[in-house]
């Protein structure tokens, strides 16, 4: 017996090697045996953030100064309608036509500190009386802006200049000045200034509806306080919203890298025109990574209009709060389909109220449009002026009403209750 056993010694070590190596080979590649290896687990979902930043409250509204008497509307330059027949080769032309009107706000606000917890006991105050040190600090923070008019008007983004004590602005041709606050909008998170300087530059405005999907974007700012920087990329996609950013949203989505520090500059097309202020992006690291967005042009011209006429923007309410719609809901309320939204909640003496709108009425319709979610009924709803009459088809027990109402004017958001 052990000569046989001697005789296959040299076929062992072989032997040995091989059923190791396929151990190992059928751990490395489990689909060698038919079955799938263990997914992996998919990364967080990424959160909107503003400027690079998690997505924070808004701070409050910067007071205007009062002047005596309306102001005038500013005088905007309308650019023609971009040609898209032939790309150029450089966008050295757009740049210099767009980027003399970029500038650099430099925002701060004084704080006041936490006192020293030796300061609370009494024997350390003896020394101090009441007349306790004030300890302060300067907060500071950095965006970009874009000049609009002749006469120094300034678009910027609300969370830019939100709370800020002083507010500067810097151009690109080394000139600097203080900026006076003129009117925000939190709900569409922009403000405008307006700085006192001869021979401004202004950058011309696009018409936004004729944005297309694929066209080029230029976007310049001030990231990171690096200086003026473009970056290029092109339009992704329009009419964004459900971002949970602002109340009211419409943006325009675009690939050129934005970063901290670009919140309020310009997205221009390869013209040179402005077809959009930079806001926000999605992140993951805090830095750009191809997901931006920016408020169309058109929208910032009618909120710089109207801040800048009657200090604040105009917008119609009903008073309700909305809740969507889902088909279990839909049932229960006898619809065959899960279409228009629920309200939820009346606010006492608004409109919807003094018309007789109740909690758990499901609203089909306002005016000629039907309702499909509760975001894009509150900007039709908006778009109308206060004081007009609106006609309303809602569900009540099953049947089908129809009440027209008397649109009121939307409250400040600082005075407005929560919806």
């Amino acid at each position: 017996m052990f000569r046989h056993l001697r005789s296959l010694t040299p076929y062992l070590l072989p032997t040995i090697i091989g059923v190791l190596l396929a151990v190992v080979l059928l751990n490395t590649f489990p689909q060698l045996t038919g079955r799938q290896a263990d997914p992996m687990p998919p990364p967080p979902p990424a959160g909107p953030t503003v400027g690079g930043q998690p997505a924070l409250p808004i701070s409050p509204q910067v007071e205007a100064p009062k002047e005596a008497g309306p102001r005038p509307a500013p005088e905007v330059r309308q650019a023609a309608p971009l040609s898209r027949e032939q790309g150029p080769v450089s966008y050295a032309e757009a740049v210099e036509k767009a980027a003399p009107a970029v500038v650099n706000i430099y925002s701060s606000r004084v704080v006041e500190r936490d006192q020293h917890p030796l300061m609370s006991d009494p024997f350390f105050r003896q020394f101090f009386g009441d007349e306790v040190p004030a300890r302060q600090r300067m907060l500071s923070s950095l965006g970009s802006g874009v000049i609009v008019s002749e006469d120094g008007y300034v678009l910027t983004n609300h969370h830019v200049i939100g709370g800020a004590d002083q507010i500067q602005v810097a151009l690109r041709d080394g000139r600097e000045t203080l900026a006076e606050v003129i009117g925000t909008d939190p709900e569409s998170d922009l403000a405008v200034l307006r700085i006192d300087l001869e021979a401004l530059p202004v950058i011309e405005l696009a018409d936004s509806t004729g944005v297309a999907i694929g066209d080029v974007s230029l976007a310049i700012g001030n990231p990171f306080g690096v200086g003026q920087t473009v970056t290029m990329g092109i339009i992704s996609a329009t009419g964004r919203s459900h971002l949970g950013l602002n109340a009211y949203e419409d943006f325009i989505q675009t690939d050129a890298a934005i970063n901290p520090g670009n919140s309020g500059g310009a997205l221009v097309n390869a013209e040179g025109a402005l077809v959009g202020i930079n806001t926000a992006i999605f992140s993951r690291s805090g830095g750009s990574q191809g997901i931006g967005f920016a408020i169309p042009a058109n929208l910032a011209r009618n909120i710089l209009e109207e801040l800048v006429t009657q200090g604040r923007v105009i917008r119609g309410w009903l008073g309700v709060e909305a809740q969507e719609l889902n088909p279990e809901l839909a049932a229960s309320f006898g619809l065959q389909a899960p279409r228009g939204v629920i309200i939820a909640g009346v606010v006492p003496g608004g409109p919807a109220d003094q018309a007789g709108l109740q909690p758990g009425d499901v609203l089909l319709a306002v005016g000629q449009r039907p309702v499909l979610d509760a975001r894009m009924t509150m900007a039709d709803i908006a778009a109308v002026a206060p004081g007009e009459s609106l006609r309303l088809t809602l569900v009540r027990g099953g049947e089908t009403l129809e009440i027209t109402l008397e649109v009121g004017e939307r409250p400040a958001p600082e005075l407005r209750r929560p919806e």
